[in-house]
């Protein structure tokens, strides 16, 4: 049974960091294709940073790359994304993915960034 556990959002201030991240069973993340995928009221569903299954990472925006980082402990089966000079604009429900056409999700994680 595939599962996708987020964890580590939170309530942090602009320029705060946060390390997301989200444990797998079931399967076995390197030899999947993985992505964080965060969902706003305003913008809806934005991919924000994939891990394929060669071991190539990306993240999808340039405002984001610098700031975000994807990283996979492939003997924990766990995924991460670290988050740092977060911004309001960055307050997002933020999902675990599985598949380059996501067919697992986990249940999301809130991050809230605000003074």
């Amino acid at each position: 049974q595939v599962q996708l556990v987020e964890s580590g959002g939170g309530l942090v201030q602009p320029g705060g960091s946060l390390r997301l991240s989200c444990a797998a069973s079931g399967f076995t993340c390197s030899t999947n294709h993985m992505s964080w995928v965060r969902q706003t009221p305003g913008k809806g569903l934005e991919w924000v940073s994939s891990i394929y299954s060669d071991g190539r990472n990306t993240t999808y925006q340039d405002s984001w790359k610098g700031r975000f980082t994807m990283s996979r402990d492939n003997a924990k089966n766990t995924l991460y994304l670290q988050m740092n000079s977060l911004k309001s604009e960055d307050t997002a429900v933020y999902y675990c993915t599985r598949g380059e056409i996501p067919l697992d999700w986990g249940q999301g994680t809130q991050v809230t960034v605000s003074s």
